[in-house]
């Protein structure tokens, strides 16, 4: 079964993306003729050898018309929705579309029709995706059992942006670092070197954050950003390989972080778990205990990778009470993991999350607030919605 690590030590773009997965063996022409079947304006790109920092890289460079057309998300889903595409490459190209809109949002405090893209709806940000989602598709890693995304270097200083002046990592970056719990990387270079394009790419592709899995490489690239610093190798490079067992699913070192605690206010627990997600927790979770001269208290668990292990203790202990934790190294097994967006009565969309086996669907769960959106859009009950899209993401498989 094919691997995928990507290493974004020196950041992420969409087109360096894009270009490293031409490097590894994409097929350019594919790509192509995907770009040129969506309903915009005439588009293309164009690959091409280069050197950053002495190494040698691929370059892509979207060819397209200047355009003034400001689009929102329903603009792009509809765009992409409507295009011959592959379904496994739509189905990731409209997923990280939807990342975007759902963090310029919250960035911007807004609700998510309301979003305008700016440079993210850009036609060169419609290339870039729906460029890098028929070259994964194409290397047949949109189905890989482990897809791996390196600690994620995001740069500073400043960048002009369709708003103004912003500070890097911009916003809606860390919005989606954020979100995915993803492993930041500092990085000496002054300068933006995580695109939201890109965080939103790497965001939607990852199975698992950290070093390269086990696996027998089979093919490697190496994609360039435009600027060529002195400082580093402005590069993203990827590495495709087959995975070194047969058992279906992803093995990784982790860390469990337990903790006892019989005098915090039970009202703060939810935001004390919301906390450590964001801080980068695998997962998270309360047991209640009886404790001395009979007191109620919880054991607060918190599993997390080994590199987001002092970001969690931070959390715990400035957000309980406790003065002390027990570290013990796990290991964890995951499924590989994909997420459809299925159609249900009344035209809404709702995201399922699936787990697969040996590229075989073993559990589908849709994702409650998209089933709770389209049962007040449509006025059905939630139960009705939830058992009809579980139902319907059975039926793709079918």
């Amino acid at each position: 079964m094919r691997t995928l690590w990507v290493d974004a030590g020196n950041g992420a773009a969409g087109d360096m993306l894009l270009a490293a997965l031409v490097d590894a063996g994409a097929d350019l022409d594919a790509v192509r003729a995907g770009l040129r079947g969506l309903a915009v304006e005439p588009l293309d790109v164009e690959v091409t050898q280069v050197r950053r920092h002495g190494l040698r890289a691929r370059y892509a460079e979207v060819r397209a018309p200047h355009s003034h057309v400001s689009r929102n998300l329903a603009d792009v889903t509809a765009i992409i929705t409507a295009a011959a595409l592959p379904e496994e490459a739509r189905e990731f190209a409209l997923a990280v579309f939807q990342r975007l809109a759902r963090a310029e949002a919250r960035v911007h405090g807004v609700d998510v029709s309301e979003i305008h893209f700016h440079e993210v709806g850009a036609l060169d940000a419609i290339a870039d995706v729906t460029g890098c989602a028929l070259a994964l598709h194409d290397l047949g890693l949109l189905g890989a059992a482990t897809r791996v995304v390196s600690p994620v270097a995001a740069g500073s200083g400043v960048v002009r942006a369709a708003h103004g002046p912003l500070p890097v990592p911009v916003p809606a970056v860390l919005e989606l670092l954020t979100e995915a719990g993803a492993p930041l990387r500092s990085h000496p270079a002054a300068m933006e070197l995580c695109t939201p394009t890109g965080a939103a790419l790497l965001a939607t592709l990852a199975t698992d954050w950290g070093p390269a899995p086990d696996c027998v490489p089979r093919a490697t690239g190496t994609g360039a950003g435009r600027a060529d610093p002195d400082g580093h190798p402005n590069v993203l490079r990827v590495l495709i390989g087959e995975a070194a067992d047969a058992s279906g699913w992803a093995t990784a070192e982790m860390r469990r972080v337990d903790t006892t605690v019989d005098d915090l206010d039970p009202r703060l627990w939810p935001d004390v778990l919301e906390a450590l997600r964001s801080a980068g927790a695998v997962d998270a979770w309360c047991s209640p205990v009886l404790m001395r001269k009979g007191r109620p208290g919880q054991v607060l668990s918190v599993l997390a990778d080994p590199q987001r292990l002092d970001a969690v203790c931070r959390v715990i202990f400035e957000q309980t009470t406790t003065l002390g934790v027990r570290v013990s190294p796990v290991e964890r097994r995951s499924l590989e993991r994909d997420q459809i967006t299925v159609l249900v009565a009344g035209g809404a969309t709702v995201g399922v999350k699936r787990g697969l086996l040996n590229g075989e669907v073993v559990t589908a769960q849709p994702e409650y607030d998209d089933v709770r959106a389209a049962a007040t859009a449509t006025g059905r009950p939630v139960r009705e919605v939830l058992d009809e899209a579980a139902r319907r993401a059975g039926e793709r498989d079918s």
